[in-house]
């Protein structure tokens, strides 16, 4: 006498996560594994730039310049790493990749500074790492215009010249992020990057690897129907990922130290949709592959373009129009957006609700396939 069929898919589901959780090596992939990914990514994932070393050709060699170098190396952002009097050697310290950054200060900086003349400082930068160069450029660059302000001014006071009136005045206030640390915007995404790929994990090998044991014949002629076989295998898995999540955000909160200024159920609830697409997608990836390799290589066809896609690593507003439309077909773009928007800005429903609307459709989408796919596998 079979078992009814809430019974069949309770047992079903205690088998599952049963094997899941028995064996000590898949405990520690299962959850250590999350976390060294994210201490590792967290602080790898960093596009700030702090003490870049600089090579300073000082030809003035007065107070003045001394001053504004100071003013260079006292901000953190750079470090005098060499020192020269010919621009030949400054040009050899770019070329062998020494430094990243190199100061001229010209000869007669300091008279010019003096007399409240237009004088010049050139910077060369190693543009080979393009992000990089451009956040050195801009410190830089920022640190010695104001220096060139307040040194004119100063020298305007002292002489009784009277500022010129009305333009207009800057007030600079950054919301969300007031350090403009990239740690706070980048762990988040980080997270969102680990928590699809252990989703993936968790279920594209779990029907192929029960096809190559020869169990899935067993299931198969068992009273258990495809839905309720991939319920099974879906989720036990559901309950991993979101513990994973759960770890994940108290790592990024508790280590990291990152500010959370939303709603928990805001992020579980997105979190949920997250990574019912992710196991949707490996089981879809399960369904249609023969072998254990076929689906690991399967995955991460599907992967790799979805991290490229989902904003981790380039700003999607930055890709061709025609890119950021198939962008939408991506649930890392989705989630990246409300988990930074959650974390960083407090985003609540009235603003993530786009997102979830894609998730949801994205998810039930695939695991609607999954299941059709895989009963046509089964028959």
């Amino acid at each position: 006498m079979s078992l009814p069929s809430g019974l069949r898919l309770v047992q079903l589901l205690r088998k599952e996560l049963l094997q899941l959780l028995r064996d000590p090596r898949s405990r520690r992939m299962l959850f250590g594994a999350p976390i060294i990914q994210l201490l590792v990514f967290g602080y790898a994932v960093n596009t700030d730039v702090r003490h870049a070393r600089t090579f300073l050709l000082d030809a003035d060699g007065s107070a003045e310049s001394r001053a504004l170098t100071t003013a260079l190396t006292s901000s953190g952002y750079f470090d005098v790493a060499m020192r020269g009097d010919r621009p030949s050697a400054l040009m050899r310290a770019l070329d062998a990749g020494n430094v990243l950054i190199g100061v001229h200060i010209p000869r007669g900086f300091a008279a010019d500074v003096a007399r409240g003349r237009a004088t010049s400082v050139q910077l060369l930068v190693d543009g080979s790492s393009a992000n990089t160069a451009n956040v050195a450029l801009g410190y830089a660059t920022q640190i010695i215009a104001r220096y060139g302000l307040k040194r004119g001014a100063e020298i305007a006071a002292r002489a009784g010249v009277p500022t010129r009136a009305g333009g207009v005045n800057f007030a600079v206030r950054i919301w969300y992020n007031p350090n403009l640390e990239s740690r706070a915007y980048n762990v988040p995404a980080v997270m969102g990057n680990i928590v699809m790929l252990m989703s993936l994990l968790l279920t594209c090998l779990a029907v192929v690897r029960e096809r190559e044991l020869g169990t899935l014949e067993q299931l198969m002629v068992s009273p258990l129907r495809p839905v309720e076989l991939m319920l099974g295998k879906t989720l036990p898995s559901a309950l991993v990922a979101m513990l994973d999540v759960v770890l994940v955000t108290a790592v990024s909160l508790l280590w990291f130290r990152i500010p959370f200024e939303g709603s928990y159920l805001v992020l579980a609830a997105t979190s949920l949709l997250f990574v019912l697409t992710g196991l949707g997608v490996g089981l879809l990836i399960s369904t249609i592959s023969n072998t254990q390799q076929e689906a690991f290589m399967s995955m991460f066809m599907f992967f790799m373009p979805a991290i490229m896609l989902g904003g981790l690593l380039f700003p999607v507003d930055n890709m061709p129009h025609w890119v950021q439309v198939l962008s939408y077909l991506d649930p890392i773009r989705h989630y990246l957006i409300v988990v930074r928007g959650i974390f960083l800005r407090g985003a609540g429903w009235s603003i993530v609700w786009p997102q979830l609307l894609w998730l949801a459709a994205i998810g039930f989408s695939v695991l609607g396939f999954a299941t059709k796919q895989f009963h046509k596998t089964a028959t």
